[in-house]
């Protein structure tokens, strides 16, 4: 697909925003950098997901038994779990993973030989593994519980996409079986990456951290430095230092349960606060036009955080990237165009605009040059709309620039300035109408000056 980071709704054209959605919305060619956190499922209010969440923790204690008794049939259960790329977690830029190796399953298994209180009553939560075993951090306690749980996953994924109406394909999956303790393969209907041809698992947006609750880098700082201050102390040292002293993680693990209640998960996108967003609008209008003090370079990044939070939820935030066009380098934003807003569907329908493109201009004035630079990037891949935002109000002379452009090619470019910017972050702020309304003003206005 041409569009800029194409997601699974933009391919098959089925117009959702991600805020509607309770699934994180799949890229096809990257993974989301998201984890899931088992401690939201044992934390949630949903008495399906805490069933899920025991289900998990008896499948791995009656591993670690079987591991006891001699059967090495866990083993290869372990490293068959490691891995679950139909879920499309993580920051694979390929979308396909690697399963641990033998050593580090054994290693996983072995805790229930050689620590003591795991041996006699289990783990409480699949997260102090990652405290315990080298080569073992928070992807792949993500990939393990969605190996677990897959068969809910697969449910959920069933009834998403009747909901939405997202094409599916048959499938030979292989799910685990909780009460034979054994993957088997199952033919099931799933919704599919047309690039690849792989199955895709969507995964509910409230089990999703970017960190555990229970994390490494947490407990080394409120259990192993206050024991070991002195000390350098490296990875492998502080696992090894844990499987001996297994108690400080039982007292870590009770404390992260008394704070249940401020486990919350990860949104896919944060808007900015009104207050930040009103900081960044008072350094907008206080730069200079031009690249003097680097003001260019500061005007770009406070306007991708400004209109990112801005436009959110009407306009989901796909990229910012940078081209080099006639010498200069030249700064666009790329958002999805989900058609969430009648102004939105109208340019999808008149231009084609799949994605609408943003450009950032901190010039003392817009030049016909920038027009044909934008008018150039409106091809086949976003439509024929674009957006320019600038410092002040366009000539009259270049405004007519883009009523020909639109005459002649029905190409429609529109010049946001300050003011337009100042308007934008009054309505943010009051709430009482929404910062793409003003751009809709600005596009009724242009199209009242253009030729009937």
């Amino acid at each position: 697909m041409a569009i800029v980071r194409p997601r699974l709704n933009d391919y098959f054209d089925i117009p959702f925003t991600q805020d509607e959605v309770s699934f994180a919305i799949p890229f096809l060619d990257e993974d989301i950098p998201l984890y899931v956190d088992p401690f939201l499922l044992y934390a949630s209010p949903s008495q399906q997901d805490h069933s899920l969440h025991l289900n998990l923790i008896s499948v791995m204690n009656r591993l670690g038994r079987l591991y006891q008794k001699g059967d090495d049939r866990s083993i290869s259960i372990i490293i068959n779990a490691s891995e679950c790329d139909e879920v499309g977690l993580g920051n694979s830029k390929t979308k396909v993973g690697r399963r641990i190796g033998e050593k580090t399953a054994i290693a996983i298994l072995d805790l229930y030989k050689n620590v003591p209180q795991i041996g006699a009553n289990g783990l409480t939560h699949l997260e102090e593994i990652q405290l315990l075993v080298e080569n073992v951090s928070k992807d792949r306690i993500s990939d393990i519980t969605c190996s677990f749980i897959k068969s809910f996953l697969i449910d959920s994924t069933i009834q998403e996409c009747r909901k939405y109406k997202i094409p599916t394909e048959e499938f030979q999956i292989s799910i685990f079986d909780v009460r034979t303790l054994s993957f088997r393969n199952e033919v099931v209907p799933l919704p599919y990456n047309p690039e690849s041809e792989l199955p895709i698992i969507l995964v509910p947006k409230r089990w999703l951290r970017f960190v555990p609750f229970i994390n490494f880098d947490e407990y080394f700082n409120s259990a192993i430095y206050q024991e070991n201050s002195d000390r350098t102390l490296d990875r492998v040292d502080i696992l090894e230092y844990n499987r001996h002293n297994y108690g400080l993680i039982e007292a870590f693990v009770r404390s992260k349960e008394l704070e249940i209640r401020n486990c919350k998960s990860d949104p896919l996108f944060n808007q900015i606060p009104i207050t930040s967003a009103k900081r960044k609008l008072k350094t907008i209008l206080g730069l200079p036009t031009g690249k003097v003090d680097n003001a260019d370079k500061s005007y770009e990044d406070n306007m991708v955080q400004l209109l990112a939070s801005m436009l959110y939820p009407h306009l989901d935030f796909a990229k910012e990237q940078s081209r080099i066009e006639s010498g200069s380098q030249i700064r666009d934003l790329i958002f999805y165009n989900n058609r969430s807003f009648d102004f939105l569907k109208d340019i999808y329908d008149d231009y084609e605009c799949r994605q609408l493109v943003v450009e950032l201009k901190n010039v003392a004035e817009v030049e016909r040059e920038h027009i044909n630079q934008v008018n150039r990037y409106l091809t086949n891949q976003f439509g024929r709309f674009g957006v320019i935002f600038t410092r002040k109000r366009p000539p009259k002379k270049i405004y007519q620039n883009t009523i020909d452009l639109w005459a002649g090619q029905r190409r429609s470019i529109l010049i946001l300035d300050d003011e337009d910017l100042k308007l934008m972050c009054e309505v943010y702020e009051s709430k009482q109408r929404l910062p793409i309304e003003v751009i809709k003003k600005k596009y009724v206005e242009f199209t009242r000056s253009c030729p009937s």
